[in-house]
């Protein structure tokens, strides 16, 4: 019977990781630290949590829709607004009609959601952990404390840009839809034999509308000008690779999803430009989308890019920063062409 990986030794655990490495080409720590991806998925979608999560954003991209290279480490869920806020909708839209109902569900979630993660999602992780026999710590993060984080034994190590963290990062100002089931492995599942590791199945939200979400928070930089924190270049990474994929096309063409993502922006995700201007999301999906930074913000774009590489998260594919900015400029014209066009 294939042995559980959470039952090697250490010592056993690294070999395995060595051997994987070898034959995959991608850095041992971060296999570790995919296994420990999957099992997180896995204890929240084996519970009835799951029902009401849905998991969205580069992870899924790569873990799911395997459109991207990238290794990313985050798990970002949603969950669905009209279970956590329920009496502060109007019949049960999860837009608010005006800025104040706005402003109340959003003093909500921000009041409710660390409760719920505190009281309910963290105890469901502790369970697993618990029925897997492993040692694991948890703790709350975020301004909002609306991040939990695990920190697990990592056997292996790199150069620090990926941590021996998982974090799970919640929102829940918005449906998650549209969303499916789908089946999630381990990477080093195919790679060693003998033993078992984790699997999932979650609720996946569609990679048309996580096209939608990165491009407009790349729209976002690009009047802005500053980086929200380290790897944010990711974004564009992924919109390079999504642009090569049906996905692609697909989102392009669905100027309704479009519209639904800058409505559900311009409520929830106010934001002002360089200038002091308010970011009009409407117009990225209206034909003036912007996806290239200028100046200093490209430069700045361009470092957090090298970092990326420099600690493998490209194993195979490793374009070059000038050339994901090229296939974005593509992206670009391409659907305000589409947008003009209609």
């Amino acid at each position: 019977m294939p042995e559980s990986w959470f039952e090697l030794s250490s010592a056993d655990q690294s070999e395995a990781l060595e051997v994987a490495a070898g034959r995959s080409g991608r850095p041992a720590h971060l296999l570790e630290k995919d296994i420990w991806v999957v099992w997180a998925l896995s204890a929240i979608y084996d519970s009835p949590l799951g029902d009401s999560l849905t998991f969205k954003g580069g992870t899924s991209l790569s873990k799911v829709y395997k459109v991207i290279d990238r290794f990313s480490e985050d798990i970002d869920l949603t969950y669905d607004i009209r279970e956590l806020v329920s009496d502060l909708l109007r019949d049960g839209n999860p837009i608010p009609a005006s800025a104040s109902q706005e402003k109340k569900i959003t003093s909500a979630v921000r009041s409710r959601l660390p409760q719920w993660i505190e009281q309910t999602v963290q105890p469901v992780i502790e369970q697993a952990l618990v029925a897997s026999g492993l040692q694991a710590e948890l703790s709350l993060a975020g301004k909002d404390s609306d991040k939990l984080i695990i920190t697990y034994p990592a056997a292996k190590k790199g150069t620090g840009y990926a941590a021996a963290t998982i974090q799970l990062e919640f929102g829940a100002r918005a449906t998650g839809e549209p969303h499916q089931r789908h089946h999630v492995a381990c990477d080093i599942a195919p790679l060693i034999d003998g033993v078992t590791v984790p699997a999932a199945q979650p609720l996946v939200m569609a990679a048309e509308r996580t096209f939608w979400e990165k491009a407009t928070a790349a729209h976002v930089y690009c009047l802005q000008g500053r980086l929200r924190g380290d790897r944010y270049s990711r974004h564009w990474y992924d919109l390079a690779a999504l642009a090569k994929t049906t996905h692609f096309a697909s989102a392009a063409s669905d100027h309704q999803l479009a519209r639904q993502v800058a409505e559900h922006k311009s409520m929830f995700f106010a934001e002002k430009d360089v200038d002091g201007g308010k970011v009009d999301y409407f117009q990225a999906t209206s034909g003036y989308l912007r996806l290239i930074p200028q100046g200093s913000s490209l430069d700045a774009l361009e470092k957090d890019y090298a970092a990326m590489l420099e600690d493998g998260l490209l194993a195979f594919e490793q374009p070059t920063f000038e050339t994901v900015m090229a296939s974005c400029a593509s992206i670009q014209d391409e659907i305000n062409r589409l947008a003009r066009r209609d």
